[in-house]
């Protein structure tokens, strides 16, 4: 894709705040409550990345990809992850036809449902490792591989993946380096009693939201290019830099914390989606330049699901937010 010139740019980001607000809009009318939830998936995708989606079941997990889809105009399609789910099942297929006038055969490939702009991968943990590292292959490379063809997917392409955090019996949790390759985790919560309230209320009636378009896929390209295009000064990226070097224990930049209770820090890949995110979230709120605050708002999603407690931690019932909380009081001190 071509550069854009530097009046669609300034046109674009003049009016991001204002289109931003009204996708969240749009989708609290169907999404009740869960407005971080939303603000960070909405992150995500202005930063191309992909992310994974952790709650218990009956919070709207699913309808929220789905919303996100609509108001993006974006072709989304819904992965029911199982123990016999197979790579073909995900990527696609290749199938023989046959001419039954000339009796000449033909190999055609079948897309599987991947081939689409958001995907939700349901429940990613209940599939064995094969068909997770072909799903993993979409991501990374934004291509599949089918008979030794390599297909390309269609841009913007994210993925969303769901784990449930009750049932781990019978599942293959990611490994830690699969974990790495999603932008965020995002963490969805029970709604509070007003909000609860709220969706009982309107879940039961004959209530039918119509969700409008906001963005559409070559807008969404277009904001990710302008992501990237947010400087971010010497000292912030020195910021995010020490966030990231601070999760490794027994290194000179670990507090004694992280050296008492990670296993395993953070790698590079984080200070990377650190710095995006501090990006994106900066465009959204109309600065065209990174915050320190941007940088530790971004903490939790991106340094959940990359620090390892260790077996004392997990013990004592010391979690991986427990100590991205301490990490951001020593930073703090420090500043």
């Amino acid at each position: 894709m071509q550069l854009m010139d530097e009046n669609k740019k300034a046109a674009a980001l003049d009016s991001l705040p204002e289109s931003v607000a009204q996708l969240e809009t749009e989708i609290a009318k169907v999404i009740i409550g869960q407005r971080e939830v939303v603000r960070q998936s909405i992150l995500a995708v202005a930063c191309g990345g992909h992310c994974i989606l952790r709650g218990v079941p009956g919070l709207a997990k699913t309808l929220l990809v789905k919303t996100l889809a609509q108001s993006l105009h974006l072709r989304f399609n819904r992965i029911q992850f199982t123990p016999d789910l197979m790579p073909s099942d995900i990527t696609g297929t290749d199938i023989i036809e046959e001419d039954r006038a000339t009796g000449h055969r033909e190999s055609r490939f079948i897309p599987g449902p991947v081939f689409a702009n958001i995907v939700l991968a349901d429940e990613i943990n209940r599939a064995p490792p094969k068909t997770q590292a072909a799903l993993l292959e979409a991501m990374q490379e934004r291509q599949v591989t089918v008979g030794g063809v390599r297909y390309a997917l269609e841009a913007p392409f994210f993925v969303l993946a769901t784990e449930n955090p009750i049932e781990q019996e019978g599942t293959y949790h990611l490994p830690e380096a699969q974990l790495d390759r999603f932008l965020f985790e995002i963490v969805m919560d029970y709604p509070d009693a007003e909000d609860e309230r709220r969706i009982i209320a309107e879940t039961t009636s004959n209530r039918d939201a119509e969700v409008r378009t906001i963005f559409d896929g070559e807008a969404m390209l277009r904001i990710q290019e302008i992501v990237r295009d947010v400087p971010a000064a010497s000292n912030i990226i020195d910021y995010a830099v020490r966030l990231v070097r601070a999760t490794r224990p027994q290194r000179a930049e670990a507090i004694p914390f992280v050296n008492e209770n990670v296993r395993w820090g953070a790698g590079p890949r984080a200070g990377q989606a650190l710095i995006l995110g501090a990006k994106a979230r900066a465009l959204f709120d109309g600065r065209f330049a990174v915050g320190f605050d941007d940088v530790s708002a971004m903490a939790y999603p991106v340094l959940r699901h990359r620090i390892l407690p260790n077996f004392r931690a997990e013990a004592e019932g010391i979690s991986s937010e427990t100590i991205i909380a301490e990490l951001l009081k020593a930073e703090e001190v420090k500043r």
